[in-house]
């Protein structure tokens, strides 16, 4: 009868008490709602889709418990004010490009792009093996700033002129929407770099307030009608080899979310910047295309012995650059390290390779 009365008690408690996991899954869970501002145009082609795409898996991965609505450049803010928004917390997210904070931040730019730099391969093993991410958390994090990458547009075009480029003396006085250090290499050589968001380039262009512009490929070059407003695209983009975006987080924000949303923040982040690179690779073939077939575009490529001057240039302002603060140098010691070493094994792996391959086979 003891027996009979102690399993009784025994299955009555058991009745009463629910699994600890049943009692979790029971619990409302909070949610989060973020604000996630750019430097691109609402759904532009490939840099205004990165973002869009990347709240998307967020929302998805997280089952809507971090949701993030997009904002274009013009919507709550200037495009270039995104660094300062993300800082202040307004946003809890931007998207854009570290080069634009060069004058609040120095050594930003080394985390998007160098002239005659790494390309996005070699990018973004520096960033995650080569110490380069542990790098541009150092930089921002005076700010309250978490930097992601957050996608890479690969090897730039050279630009669109209104005039041949046959030799230095045609970039003497030359207004070019060129931004970042490629910006300082033109002016060391007599040209006028002109900072401007990718909205205003066509009438800047068209109208003349600029001479030139660059933007970034054939695929976001065709979508501004950039072929519209000049006669000749220029090659190799010498002064973008392999431009990594950013997600920029601010800390407190990032800081506040539960350990499983953070990680999925993360990871999306990683997914996307691949997804990028990947899009653009597929989608500049279609869109040279286009532009040298049916829109008459003269694709040009710069002269060896300008190309020759820009790299000549372009090292002279990096290396002077690096030298006046001490954070750029410790930045740029560490990206110049890794970028004589995948030079160097590169040249018996890709660049072997590519030459191996013969020539392209014409349509």
């Amino acid at each position: 009868m003891r027996v009979l009365v102690t399993a009784l008690l025994t299955l009555a408690l058991l009745g009463c008490s629910k699994p600890q996991d049943q009692e979790v899954a029971a619990q409302p869970q909070q949610l989060h709602q973020w604000k996630l501002v750019t430097s691109w145009p609402k759904n532009f082609p490939g840099l205004g889709m990165a973002p869009e795409r990347f709240a998307e898996r967020v929302n998805q991965m997280s089952n809507g418990r971090l949701t993030i609505t997009v904002y274009g450049a013009g919507d709550l803010l200037p495009a270039f004010e995104v660094f300062d928004a993300v800082s202040q917390g307004t946003a809890e997210m931007g998207h854009s490009a570290a080069y634009y904070w060069k004058g609040k931040v120095p050594a930003a730019q080394f985390f998007s792009t160098l002239p005659f730099g790494m390309n996005a391969q070699e990018m973004n093993s520096w960033l995650s093996y080569g110490g380069g991410m542990a790098l541009w958390h150092e930089v921002y994090a005076p700010f309250g700033i978490k930097p992601l990458a957050g996608g890479n547009t690969g090897v730039q075009m050279g630009g669109w002129f209104n005039k041949e480029i046959n030799s230095l003396e045609d970039f003497k006085g030359l207004k070019m929407r060129l931004p970042g250090l490629g910006g300082e290499v033109l002016a060391r050589l007599g040209g006028v770099p002109v900072t401007l968001p990718g909205r205003e380039l066509f009438t800047a262009l068209q109208t003349g307030a600029i001479d030139a512009t660059e933007w970034v490929g054939p695929y976001n070059d065709l979508a501004f009608g950039l072929h519209k407003a000049a006669t000749y695209y220029y090659y190799p983009g010498w002064h973008e080899p392999g431009t990594t975006l950013e997600f920029i987080v601010n800390q407190k924000a990032y800081d506040a979310l539960p350990a499983d949303l953070q990680a999925i923040v993360v990871s999306a982040s990683q997914a996307v910047n691949q997804d990028m690179l990947d899009e653009y690779t597929m989608r500049n073939i279609d869109a040279l295309h286009a532009l040298v077939q049916d829109h008459g575009v003269q694709l040009r490529r710069f002269p060896d012995d300008v190309l020759e001057a820009l790299r000549l240039a372009s090292a002279q302002v990096v290396a002077e650059q690096a030298a006046s603060d001490a954070q750029m140098k410790k930045v740029y010691d560490s990206y110049r390290n890794f970028y004589q070493g995948v030079r160097r094994y590169h040249k018996i792996s890709e660049e072997a390779y590519n030459q191996a391959r013969g020539p392209i086979e014409q349509d």
